[in-house]
């Protein structure tokens, strides 16, 4: 088979791991990949927006399935338009991708459908926002409606921090057309759990849960990231509340995008928040989350390719899906600055790490320069070791970490720890 991955980034350098390990796959594509990628997959210089682009590689290649992970793409359509040239892909279409590229859609769908989320306002006005602020309690979240890169969301512990973000996000657009809308919805406490799941539209099958750290300082502190280390599973997630959510989230999901005219096929992901009064849906996102599909994937001991053909031909419920019962840890090396301004282009040593065993490197922001590879993002790389425990896992991570080296390298010292806690 020739299958293509479209992405560039750690989480599909995960994806492209995975699927190598499936021996049908003759020919492996990545559009447009990174600089650390080469020994895993052909790279293409395509970039993953670039629907025409891809699409006409892909019919020129005679592609026989397509892998769509990134948000942009399917939020554009990727998956509509390979469909149209008789291209099985693993991805919702546009309409069902929604879920996320829409916070206000996602959030509408739960208020009609009942399922349980954090209540909140939208609005399309900076000065009706801020004068709502004037009496909502704090702290309060404030979200953009469209897709920013994972950086949309703003915790305001008080009204002044607020309104800054309603004047990001409406007047100074930082992020364009996506804060043109905006939700301000209630702060919720609790554990929060990450949760992907294959879906084919009728079945569901969640994954093992995760932890995501999202904060770029040791204890939770700093502004929001794309995420700066996962573990799995996530010790919070006990089988009874796996239960509730599948009762009250999981399947009313489904359904209710079955209902809309809006099947969802591919993987849905649940960020969910664990507050007194049950589990809550803080997120939805239509594909694999970064950093936690570097934790979750290591532990998937079924064949991935075959999970996503059974998702595609809408078969899932006839398969098994089986992950191992051990844990993961990925710690997220960043560029010394991220996530505002940082430098690249400084060479990565990995040092023993590749003799290391239970550890998998998966490259995010990489270059390659003369047959090296440079720092070329934010997030850079994101070290992941499996164990049979958590605490091993975490030591095993951070014993990698140690060894790979690049000027201005800047990670968490405390990923896991809330989890072994």
């Amino acid at each position: 088979m020739k299958v293509m991955v479209i992405g560039s980034g750690g989480r599909e350098h995960a994806v492209v791991k995975k699927l190598r390990e499936n021996p049908n796959i003759e020919t492996l594509y990545v559009l447009p990949g990174n600089g650390g990628m080469g020994d895993d997959a052909t790279c293409v210089p395509i970039k993953a927006t670039d629907i025409d682009g891809m699409a006409a590689f892909a019919a020129e290649q005679k592609i026989d399935f397509v892998v769509v992970t990134p948000d942009d793409p399917l939020a554009l359509g990727a998956v509509d338009r390979l469909h149209s040239l008789g291209i099985r892909c693993f991805g919702p279409d546009a309409k069902a991708a929604e879920i996320e590229s829409s916070k206000i859609f996602a959030k509408n769908l739960m208020k009609k459908y009942g399922i349980p989320t954090a209540r909140y306002e939208v609005f399309d006005c900076a000065a009706e926002a801020m004068n709502y602020i004037k009496t909502a309690p704090a702290p309060m979240v404030v979200k953009a409606d469209g897709l920013a890169l994972g950086k949309g969301v703003f915790i305001a512990q008080c009204r002044e921090e607020a309104n800054a973000a309603v004047s990001s996000l409406m007047e100074d657009k930082i992020f364009g057309k996506s804060g043109e809308k905006i939700i301000i919805e209630e702060y919720l406490q609790g554990p929060e759990v990450s949760v992907l799941a294959f879906t084919d539209g009728h079945t569901l099958v969640p994954m093992v849960s995760s932890m995501d750290h999202k904060r770029i300082g040791d204890g939770d502190t700093g502004p929001n990231t794309g995420g700066m280390g996962t573990i799995a599973p996530n010790p919070f997630y006990t089988d009874a509340v796996a239960k509730v959510c599948m009762e009250t989230i999981y399947l009313p999901t489904v359904k209710a995008m079955c209902a809309e005219g809006r099947p969802f096929k591919g993987c849905l992901y649940f960020g969910l928040m664990l507050t007194q009064d049950g589990p809550k849906v803080i997120e939805y996102n239509c594909r694999f989350g970064d950093p936690e599909t570097q934790v979750v994937l290591p532990l998937l001991k079924s064949d991935l390719l075959e999970i996503m053909l059974a998702v595609e031909e809408e078969r899932l419920g006839e398969i098994k899906v089986e992950f191992s019962s051990g844990a993961a840890c990925c710690v997220v090396m960043a560029s010394k600055g991220y996530p505002m301004e940082y430098k690249t282009g400084y060479e990565i040593d990995l040092g023993n790490v590749p003799q290391m065993p239970g550890v998998r490197v998966y490259c995010a922001g990489v270059k390659e320069k003369d047959g090296r590879m440079v720092t070329g993002g934010g997030r850079v790389l994101g070290v992941t070791a499996a164990a049979d425990t958590l605490k091993e896992a975490v030591q095993r991570a951070y014993a990698a970490v140690a060894e790979v080296s690049f000027e201005g390298a800047y990670y968490r010292k405390d990923i896991g720890k809330k989890g072994i806690n």
